[in-house]
């Protein structure tokens, strides 16, 4: 026997249900931040700072982020 049960849920409904913290606060600081230095100037050391937090795996997954934009900087052939 199969059932199915659809709920329909916003986002923010299906967040409060699990009970996940609400990050929108954390967010929105985080965007201005990178509008901030976007606006001032970006730096590679910044650039190289945010890509290790976002890297979960530290050096290779800085490896794998430095090939990712390389290999979009490239012109297509």
């Amino acid at each position: 026997m199969k059932v199915t049960i659809d709920i329909d849920l916003t986002p923010e409904e299906a967040r409060r249900a699990v009970g996940l913290p609400d990050l929108t606060p954390l967010h929105e600081r985080y965007v201005a931040r990178l509008g901030e230095m976007v606006e001032g100037g970006i730096k590679p050391e910044m650039i190289e700072g945010m890509l290790k937090s976002w890297a979960p795996m530290g050096e290779a997954g800085l490896t794998f982020w430095r090939r990712l934009f390389e290999a979009g900087a490239k012109p297509n052939q």
